[in-house]
């Protein structure tokens, strides 16, 4: 049974439809990716399921249930706008926050001070909040989340403001934390991490549910026939081949889309003919990016759109 399971869920805020009649589970033991641009409805969606925001239609089943507001109690929340108290200490602020979600004593100072040092914070346990970088801030805030060992989480664009070091370690602790058995949702508008961390996904666009389903599966589905081609010199000429559909040209690098994937040898075939120096010919393979760049695009076409 999945833990978490949306039904037809929508919220208007006066005559915008923020989240237009979406649904979608939420599989156990895993990430699962909300995923869309800035403003594309993932945080109106979380705020409904945090019971910020009552939805105007449609429900939210956790565990054969319809949440009521102590769902919040059982979930790790890291929101998109920040809620530190700027006067108080590092070790104060987290060790508050674990208590509000009933966990207090000995054991949970050790783990605080773990991620501390862990984050490379440990010398700053007794700075205010306010004395900190926004990236420090940001970690505070993470490590508030998973102190009280949530079972739920849900991170609400996690890697802002943080470097590429600290991303890679919120990464690691994000993939410790699903080898641990936690449901997490991840919401992003950076479709690299949720490629490199999601299992299953949702994306969103201008409210409406555009995809969802099994990450693997969903690529193997849109990488059909796509070709990626590191070369020397012009290749302009593929715009005239029967089996093209696509090209996009980059310079040096040149995405194509063909009509079937049996078409690829066919490609391949013609470049050496041709004397074109290549570097790299890669085949069906397809980013998280690049489907949703073709999804967005086609919002209007219903065969885009659906369950894999």
């Amino acid at each position: 049974m999945h833990p978490l399971k949306i039904k037809n869920l929508t919220k208007n805020f006066g005559e915008l439809c923020a989240v237009n009649h979406i649904s979608f589970d939420v599989p156990e033991n895993s990430i699962f990716g909300l995923i869309g641009r800035n403003g594309a409805g993932k945080t109106t969606t979380i705020r409904m399921l945090m019971n910020i925001y009552l939805p105007d239609e449609g429900e939210i089943i956790f565990r054969g249930e319809k949440i009521t507001p102590e769902f919040k109690d059982y979930v790790g929340y890291l929101p998109e706008e920040r809620g530190l108290y700027k006067k108080m200490s590092v070790i104060d602020t987290l060790l508050f926050f674990a208590e509000i979600k009933g966990k207090s004593g000995s054991a949970v100072k050790k783990k605080a001070y773990e991620y501390l040092e862990r984050f490379e914070l440990l010398d700053r346990a007794s700075s205010k909040i306010q004395d900190l970088s926004k990236g420090n801030q940001q970690k505070i805030q993470f490590i508030s989340t998973i102190l009280h060992d949530p079972d739920f989480i849900i991170l609400d664009e996690p890697f802002s403001g943080l470097d590429p070091i600290n991303t890679e370690l919120l990464k690691d602790i994000i993939l410790e934390m699903k080898g641990k058995n936690k449901v997490i949702i991840l919401s992003t508008h950076l479709m690299d991490y949720a490629e490199k961390l999601c299992d299953h996904i949702a994306m969103i666009d201008h409210g409406k549910l555009i995809l969802h389903g099994d990450l693997e599966e969903i690529k193997k589905k849109f990488s059909e026939g796509k070709i990626t081609v590191i070369h020397e010199g012009d290749i302009s000429f593929i715009n005239q081949l029967p089996y093209v559909q696509k090209v996009a040209d980059f310079g040096n690098r040149t995405e194509i889309k063909v009509n079937d994937s049996h078409h690829t040898q066919d490609l391949l075939k013609t470049l050496v003919e041709r004397n074109v120096i290549i570097n790299k010919f890669s085949a069906n393979e397809t980013s998280l990016h690049e489907i949703f760049v073709e999804l967005a695009e086609n919002t209007g076409s219903e065969q885009l759109k659906g369950e894999f």
